[in-house]
């Protein structure tokens, strides 16, 4: 055996103050990892638990999931960013994974829009009433890693808030708050009620933690910010804030208007408002876009999508 592996191996675990010799005496007895263990793929392939006998109902779900360890891959990758002290270099790399992951989401819909039975999913969907995609927290933890909550206010909300607002405050007015209150009598949709009993003190401490430390702040104190990084940033931002998001909206106006129905949403949400990134008006980084660019921001991928 190569000596000098031996000597790397006890070196390890003395500076661990530890006695090699007995992690090497469990190796003797460990068994070999295998692919279904480690990547637990029994477990993975056992967590589609459906509410109905309708067959694409697991689909649905399965694409659900998949979202969801998208988003997990994504902010693996931003916090790399907004903890680390990186380079150029590997910002690029990041960002262009990043673009590569939110790419893969807007491409996924193909599922949800040719992958399902039309009348099956118009079926079984009110079984999952109040349940919605809205309330998936990683949407809102990505929105706090990127950028300040003032980026992420309703247009009302932007005209009540002060610089000197808690932020406790803020998160009464963020647009995704839009989805589910009714602000002329103040009633919260269950569906939002639920969101911010489990989520709400969890995303107010980050959006604490976050202040100054956001990738809009990283990338606001760098001196200089070289075309290739502007442009990956700009792409991220296009992608995720409004490529994907009409995308989604697209998909959700095939099952819920196709025929003119306007088909409330399962969490009750005025769906075609909340997706279409015009009134959302939620992006990462406004410093790096022109006043015209802010001004058309959605307008103009949507005409783009009606001419394909």
């Amino acid at each position: 055996m190569n000596q000098e592996l031996i000597e790397q191996i006890e070196n390890k675990y003395q500076e661990l103050g530890e006695n090699p010799e007995n992690y090497l005496r469990g190796l003797i007895h460990a068994k070999p990892i295998n692919y279904w263990d480690y990547v637990e793929v029994d477990t993975l392939l056992s967590l589609q638990k459906t509410r109905t006998d309708f067959k694409d109902e697991e689909i649905f779900i399965m694409y659900h999931q998949v979202t969801e360890l998208t988003l997990k891959m994504m902010i693996h990758e931003i916090k790399q960013l907004v903890y680390g002290q990186a380079g150029e270099a590997v910002w690029i790399d990041k960002l262009g994974r990043l673009c590569r992951y939110t790419s893969m989401l807007i491409s996924s819909f193909d599922i949800m829009r040719s992958g399902m039975s039309y009348e099956d999913y118009n079926t079984f969907r009110y079984t999952l009433t109040p349940a919605s995609g809205f309330q998936s927290a990683q949407f809102r933890l990505i929105e706090l890693y990127c950028t300040r909550p003032e980026n992420l206010l309703s247009e009302e909300g932007a005209r009540q808030i002060r610089p000197d607002t808690d932020i406790r405050d803020y998160f009464d007015h963020l647009y995704w708050k839009e989805a589910g209150l009714d602000r002329s009598t103040g009633k919260k949709s269950l569906t939002l009620r639920q969101f911010e009993h489990k989520y709400l003190d969890r995303l107010i401490s980050l959006a604490k933690k976050m202040r100054g430390n956001t990738l809009e702040e990283k990338i606001n104190s760098m001196d200089q910010l070289s075309d290739p990084l502007k442009e990956k940033l700009r792409e991220f931002d296009h992608l995720y804030n409004v490529a994907w998001p009409l995308v989604h909206l697209q998909t959700a106006a095939h099952y819920l208007d196709r025929q003119g129905e306007n088909k409330a949403a399962t969490g009750g949400s005025a769906w075609k408002k909340y997706l279409h990134p015009e009134f959302q008006r939620r992006m990462f980084f406004p410093g790096l876009w022109s006043p015209e660019e802010l001004q058309n921001w959605g307008t103009q991928a949507t005409a783009h999508e009606e001419k394909r």
